[in-house]
């Protein structure tokens, strides 16, 4: 019974827009605990504070809900059309992140999770309960996601398949349905290295290893305040995110095209003199319903003053030097800094 009903919860996974699904039980990672407090112990996570607090539920999904015996891991692929690096060589212009290039995953994961659970409860006995989780919760999703087969964590720390690359989001639903688990995934990066080498701010101390400070995807994003001053011109034009080390991967030639229109780009690579002279309800209303939101305007606007500081485009000053008397430090900071590296060609 329990098999079947597997295999028909895989089945309308699919159908709902997921690529793969996989389970396994909740104790399925009881090395990443460990993992979690040497990452914390080196200080590697940077200000996200949140991780340290919750640090007893993300390092054990049993702990987070005692009573599930299942968790069920599914993908869902938004992989880019092109190469997201070919917006490095225009300085004029702001790199975004793939994953933040359409509507907010967490909205589109979220709403399709909760359809199959709700499918899942129909088909349950009277009493399944069921949790749904997308990235907003102290779950380990990526442990939990190569425990239940889906794929395994690169050099790059990041999940990738054999059959997806590594351009998909992850969602988890935790039942206390027993159902049959699935063989973990093994890494299969061999010697490679892509991934390491492509880092802009050699930001892996070793292989399977990210420190997080020095992490463009987290300084654009986690990261307030200054940003350190030899970290700066690294960030080139990223605004929000870094694909450099997911775009290396090899094995991304069977990657698979993203199914949700959601995921289709609505931000693009616009001028960064247009984005600077933003004020918070211009960025608000222009970032509506993007992940991009959450920073908010300030951060945002800091991080395009980086950008044009390393765009080596003098008449971008224009836009540059009323900024320096913003009333947010960091802005400010990133303004003066921004000028003065403009005024040096």
């Amino acid at each position: 019974m329990a098999e079947v009903l597997k295999d028909r919860l895989a089945a309308r996974a699919l159908e709902e827009g997921f690529s793969k699904m996989g389970i396994c039980a909740p104790d399925a990672v009881p090395e990443a605990a460990g993992r979690l407090r040497a990452f914390l112990e080196a200080g590697h996570h940077g200000q996200m504070g949140w991780m340290a607090e919750r640090e007893a539920w993300r390092g054990s999904a049993a702990a987070l809900w005692p009573e599930a015996r299942s968790v069920i891991m599914l993908a869902e692929v938004y992989t880019p059309e092109a190469d997201p690096r070919a917006v490095l060589a225009q300085p004029d212009r702001a790199a975004v992140s793939v994953y933040a290039q359409g509507k907010d995953y967490h909205d589109l994961v979220k709403r399709r999770l909760k359809r199959l659970g709700r499918w899942l409860l129909d088909q349950a006995p009277a009493g399944t309960e069921i949790k749904v989780f997308v990235d907003t919760a102290p779950v380990m999703e990526k442990p939990l996601a190569q425990a239940a087969g889906l794929g395994w964590q690169g050099k790059h720390t990041n999940l990738l398949a054999r059959d997806m690359g590594n351009w998909f989001f992850l969602g988890a639903i935790f039942t206390t349905l027993d159902l049959p688990k699935d063989a973990a995934e093994i890494s299969h990066c061999g010697s490679c290295r892509a991934c390491l080498d492509a880092c802009p701010t050699a930001a892996f101390p070793a292989p399977y290893q990210l420190d997080a400070r020095r992490c463009i995807s987290y300084l654009t994003i986690e990261h307030k305040g200054l940003v350190d001053l030899d970290l700066r011109a690294a960030l080139g034009n990223r605004i929000y995110g870094c694909d450099d080390c997911l775009a290396a991967c090899p094995w991304n030639k069977f990657a698979q095209a993203a199914r949700d229109i959601g995921y289709q780009p609505k931000v693009g690579a616009p001028e960064l003199a247009e984005l600077a002279v933003l004020d918070d309800a211009a960025f608000r209303a222009r970032f509506a319903g993007s992940p991009i939101k959450r920073i908010g305007r300030d951060r945002f606007v800091r991080n395009v003053l980086y950008a044009i500081g390393n765009s080596g485009i003098p008449a971008l000053a224009g836009v540059v030097v009323p900024l320096q008397a913003d009333p947010d430090p960091a802005v400010a900071d990133a303004a003066h800094w921004a000028v003065a590296r403009l005024a040096k060609g």
